[in-house]
């Protein structure tokens, strides 16, 4: 199980060159740093930027670091190969992404509908990237490049390895890696992955013989020498039959008393794979694909998945065990490297929304154990929190103080997929190996999961007494259900880190709801809000809390929605800004959206169905209610109540959800915009620490 460390692989005979001040994106680049070649060439959906918050610049750095020379094609003209060789053949393989987001996420709303700018792109231009981006950009690249190695990664790569659920063409597609021309994929955030690769292949090693490496993806004719396969319906039937005793029982939930299962071996070897419904079966069958995505969610703690296994056609789709987490040292060495914490000169003057948001910003750590099932970070990150040590943090700081002139002193976040759960895991290594559980939170927090917000108040206090510091913000979201087990880091947040207003994301306040999202019940979120009033009234301060909600999740009924509309109306919560649920790839919701069952659960053929809002209308009702204030909703809203039996939500008095009459010109246009700035902050975040 033990895993060389990122930075003890032997280094490429380049690394005796000094780190490029700027990855080359052109020839004369390459020229003028005296390469007459790349080793590796990065192929990525969006413009480039030297920050570790975008992941390209991270692997670039790492690979840098480990002798590597690395060059950068930044969102290609994918409609020939000509932009695709501006740099030339590499000497050992080119890496393809499409960027920090799926394209088909970035490029569309939750309606379809083409999204009108791209902020990864300079001046936030849309177009700039294909549909599928991975799988055009390694097209492009086998036609320009026979023979050259392609490896892509990314997060589009994590959500689309194995045959998914697709969206915006409402359709099972195989595993991105059979409709694309690379060779192997590297799902998660990639730097052990792709250290080893360049490794490997720069001793000589072909690119065929790199199916071993702990997350990566590779179709291979048969299934590798020395595993046994076990059928992954002996593990939990799909059907009404009692499946025998397994580790995917709810009842060996870490917590609980760890249950070791050894799996039975038809050949008498010691490693396992566990074989999935191929792809034919879950394109053709919800329940088996409900199935899968059941069984692959349970293998993906990396200290005890196996290898899965998925029939595409004639070819095998391997998918090896996560990669470790990265331990503390690693993650500072990653982190320290020379980012310029800039967008690449070539873009001039042109502005990068992105960039931009984050760029005074610092990820302090990697992964999330609250197991959203709406969420890929389980599928990307992994839920192991990765820590990097409060020293990296503060030379991060530092430098950003000192090298960067248009510093004001404002550190925008320190934080990362949440924002507290820095420094926070299981208190024993042995119930961690061997746990399946999807969440470390919920239903309740587990006994186990150590909680302490302890060196997380340090952090905060230590970065906000540097010198040249004026205030260091959080902008990620705060996990509140660990928040109120701390009430010293509530204070601490609320009284030196919000701006006047602090985002936090309840979902909903139903049960139902809720219980298929895996968040906490809404009385978790009313005891962080008595915490935050009272800590912001102790430090005198007017602040304001801005609630975020889901609509149309898989689980949810019309009733659920009204529901929630009844609680804004009731708290005086008015949000501007809401959010139907988007069906991402290989997500736990999103195999309930396609499939009606629930893979938090053993999967049945009968009965247990989950309500699942379709159709543009009923998703438009659903946001409707989460904007009862708006007149624009009023008409849909009344049809609504009437159909539910609720006319006497319907009038013109305080306890009426809307009015009987409607204000002229109110229908089929967009509502008013020409608020004043107080109105709009009283509707937008009406909660007010009193």
């Amino acid at each position: 199980m033990n895993s060389r460390t990122i930075s003890s692989w032997p280094k490429y005979w380049a690394s005796r060159l000094t780190p490029a001040p700027v990855f080359p994106m052109s020839c004369e680049e390459m020229e003028a740093l005296g390469w007459d070649a790349c080793d590796v060439i990065l192929v990525t959906g969006d413009a480039f930027v030297d920050h570790p918050s975008f992941g390209v610049a991270v692997i670039a750095r790492g690979l840098e670091a480990q002798g590597y020379r690395v060059g950068i094609i930044a969102q290609p003209d994918w409609q020939d190969t000509a932009d695709f060789m501006r740099l030339g053949c590499p000497t050992l393989f080119f890496g393809v992404t499409a960027g920090n987001m799926d394209s088909m996420v970035n490029r569309y709303t939750a309606d379809r509908r083409i999204r009108t700018n791209d902020a990864y792109t300079p001046d936030g231009a849309p177009n700039r990237r294909p549909d599928r981006s991975t799988i055009v950009y390694s097209q492009r690249l086998r036609e320009a490049f026979q023979d050259v190695p392609i490896v892509m990664g990314g997060i589009e790569c994590s959500l689309r390895r194995l045959a998914h659920y697709d969206y915006w063409s409402d359709k099972v597609r195989r595993s991105i890696l059979a409709d694309a021309k690379a060779d192997l994929l590297v799902y998660g955030s990639g730097d052990r992955q792709v250290t080893e690769i360049a490794y490997r292949l720069s001793r000589g090693e072909p690119v065929s013989a790199l199916t071993d490496i702990r997350g990566t993806a590779v179709l291979l004719p048969a299934v590798p020498e020395g595993y046994a396969v076990l059928d992954s319906t002996s593990l939990d039937a799909p059907g009404r039959l009692e499946p025998p005793k397994n580790p995917y029982a709810e009842e060996t939930a870490c917590g609980g008393k760890p249950v070791t299962f050894v799996p039975p071996s038809r050949s008498g070897r010691a490693q396992t794979a566990v074989r999935i419904p191929s792809y034919s079966d879950v394109r053709d069958d919800p329940i088996l694909y409900a199935h899968a995505s059941r069984v692959f969610h349970l293998e993906t703690n990396p200290f005890n998945a196996r290898p899965l296994v998925q029939r595409h056609g004639d070819r095998e789709l391997w998918v090896n065990p996560p990669a470790l987490p990265l331990s503390m040292p690693e993650m500072d060495w990653l982190f320290d490297r020379p980012f310029t914490r800039r967008p690449h000169p070539a873009y001039g003057k042109a502005q990068l929304p992105a960039w931009e948001m984050i760029r005074f910003s610092v990820n302090i750590m990697r992964g999330c154990f609250g197991g959203c099932t709406f969420c890929s970070l389980t599928e990307h990150e992994g839920r192991i929190v990765q820590n990097r040590s409060e020293d990296s943090i503060i030379r991060e700081i530092e430098t950003i103080r000192d090298t960067m002139p248009e510093f004001t002193g404002v550190i925008s976040d320190l934080g990362g997929p949440t924002a507290n759960m820095y420094r926070l895991a299981c208190s024993d290594p042995k119930i961690e190996a061997v746990c399946r559980k999807l969440s470390c939170v919920f239903p309740d927090v587990c006994p186990t999961l150590g909680t302490s917000h302890d060196a997380l108040i340090h952090l905060y206090r230590r970065a906000r007494a540097l010198p040249g510091v004026k205030k260091v913000a959080i902008a990620s979201g705060v996990r509140y259900d660990l928040a109120v087990r701390a009430p010293e880091y509530v204070r601490e947040l609320t009284q030196h880190h919000v701006g006047g207003y602090l985002k936090i994301a309840p979902e909903h306040t139903e049960s139902g709801p809720l219980s298929h999202m895996m968040k906490p019940g809404i009385g978790t979120f009313d005891r962080f809000r008595e915490l935050f009033d009272r800590y912001s009234g102790e430090a005198g301060k007017e602040q304001y809390l801005i609630p975020y909600f889901i609509a149309a999740h898989p689980g949810t009924t019309d009733e659920d929605m009204l529901n929630v509309a009844l609680w804004l109306k009731r708290n005086d919560f008015r949000p501007d800004q809401v959010q139907a649920f988007l069906p991402t790839p290989m997500t736990i919701a999103t195999a309930m959206y396609h499939t009606g069952r629930n893979p938090l659960k053993k999967v049945n053929r009968e009965g247990d169905e989950v309500p699942v809002p379709r159709g543009l209308r009923i998703r438009r009702l659903h946001k409707a209610f989460l904007r009862y204030h708006d007149p624009e909703n009023w008409p849909l809203l009344r049809e609504a109540l009437k159909r539910m039996g609720r006319e006497d939500l319907i009038g013109n008095g305080k306890r009426h959800l809307v009015p009987a009459w409607q204000p002229a010109g109110t229908v089929g246009k967009p509502p008013p915009s020409s608020r004043s700035a107080a109105t709009k902050r009283r509707r937008e975040t009406p909660h007010r620490a009193r």
